[in-house]
């Protein structure tokens, strides 16, 4: 077998290849093995008739074509690996030549990893990181601590009000007319969360421990539930009982229920320390997207279609495991948001482009500077990858097959390639 291959643009390549006659006529037996057992000749029991027989009764055409299918995979991934070309999609096969006794010819035009010309990508000009941990911050921080021990506490001496949880009946009805999933009993409610109706709550501030209350309100014109969307409803509701968050005082006792520590005062030096730490990550990892995104922009390349469809199924493929994981199933997201799978993917469009790009860019990077990834270098990030699992190093590394070894030596030669421009970049003035 022999290829050649012929550049097209930048992503895209033709492949011609060659499959001797010797290698078509082997496949040709192979296919009439394959197939003496499946057709039917008069005067034959099924997998007696010589393969002449066949030939002369069905036409060669049906071996033809089958020893095709069987030389094809092989014979485009010899050529593939032969030309050294780096296919993203599913190539668009032509046969130039096809048929017994002679050299079987075809081509395959295919889109390829394009070519990247880098731009500029040491010395760019970003702001520098900045960060800052306000005072309100932390109180925001300390409050959040005291919601988390905070206990319920009946209310039984005033109406409710916004911030209170209510217990409630209810049944709604639209023109006098009870509708699906609208009336339920028990039902904790927390006054002011949103959760309901526009202006149900509302109504509800006010209302006694056992007092019962018509409320009106109107379906928002998008309301999931098309069939209630925009019209007007009545729900009577009963307050069965009411509650109310009591938060625990903010002092040195308050510090050692939630902390290690004592004091007041050490808590909130300690919650500004960690808020300082997640500020200045923050800031560090935003100036380092706008220094990729900044050497992105000076990069020229023609990415084919086909990588970012292939980007959008990932996206849509864990998104959906990830729901599987909460019970959750995607075509219950899609009618609850009211979108459409082709919707879903296209909001997607614009960040799948952005990550292909960055993943061109940085293996160009990668190429122009000879990137390599030692030893010590995989070990280091199995490590990291076995610390985030819990789990040892040396348990990891003995479930990691050749493929997983080449996936973590990749992966540390793109850090490696977005470490160099990071750290090369320089604080542009303000």
């Amino acid at each position: 077998m022999s290829a050649t291959i012929e550049k097209l643009s930048s992503n895209q390549v033709k492949l011609t290849v060659t499959v001797p006659a010797a290698d078509f006529e082997a496949a040709m037996g192979r296919a009439y093995g394959k197939l003496r057992n499946r057709l039917t000749v008069p005067g034959f029991r099924k997998g007696k008739a010589p393969r002449k027989v066949i030939e002369n009764y069905y036409g060669t055409g049906v071996l033809v074509e089958e020893a095709f299918n069987d030389i094809l995979p092989g014979s485009y991934d010899k050529a593939v690996e032969e030309t050294g070309a780096h296919p993203v999609d599913q190539p668009e096969i032509d046969i130039t030549t096809l048929g017994a006794g002679e050299d079987c010819v075809y081509t395959a035009t295919v889109y390829v990893r394009p070519e990247v010309t880098l731009g500029q990508y040491k010395g760019v000009a970003v702001p520098a990181a900045k960060w800052e941990v306000k005072p309100e911050e932390i109180d925001r921080e300390i409050d959040r601590a005291a919601e988390r021990v905070s206990r319920m506490v009946e209310v039984e001496d005033r109406a409710a009000q916004m911030g209170d949880t209510a217990n409630i009946d209810y049944a709604g009805t639209v023109d006098g007319v009870a509708f699906e999933g609208g009336t339920s009993k028990n039902m904790p409610l927390e006054l002011g969360s949103g959760m309901f109706i526009p202006g149900f709550e509302e109504q509800i501030v006010g209302m006694n421990k056992g007092e019962e209350r018509d409320i009106h309100v109107t379906f928002p014109e998008d309301y999931r539930a098309t069939d209630l969307a925009g019209k007007e409803a009545v729900f009577h509701v009963k307050l069965n009982s009411l509650t109310r968050k009591e938060k625990p005082e903010i002092n040195d006792d308050f510090a050692k229920d939630v902390s290690e520590f004592d004091t007041l005062a050490d808590y909130r030096a300690d919650v500004e320390k960690r808020l300082t730490e997640q500020a200045k990550t923050r800031a560090e990892n935003e100036r380092r997207d706008k220094i990729l995104d900044a050497v992105c922009a000076g990069a020229q390349v023609d990415i084919p279609a086909p990588m970012i469809e292939r980007q959008l199924d990932q996206r849509i493929n864990n998104m959906e495991m990830q729901m599987r994981y909460q019970g959750l199933k995607l075509e219950d997201f899609l009618k609850y948001t009211g979108q459409s799978l082709a919707q879903l993917r296209e909001s997607y469009r614009e960040e799948a482009q952005k990550q292909v790009l960055a993943e061109l860019v940085l293996d160009a990077v990668r190429a122009a500077e000879n990137i390599e990834a030692t030893d010590e270098d995989v070990d280091a990030e199995i490590a990291k990858y076995a610390e985030s699992a819990e789990k040892s190093a040396e348990d990891i590394k003995k479930t990691l097959s050749d493929s997983d070894m080449d996936y973590f030596r990749e992966m540390v030669k793109t850090q490696k390639a977005l470490d160099l421009i990071v750290d090369a970049a320089v604080d542009a003035a303000e």
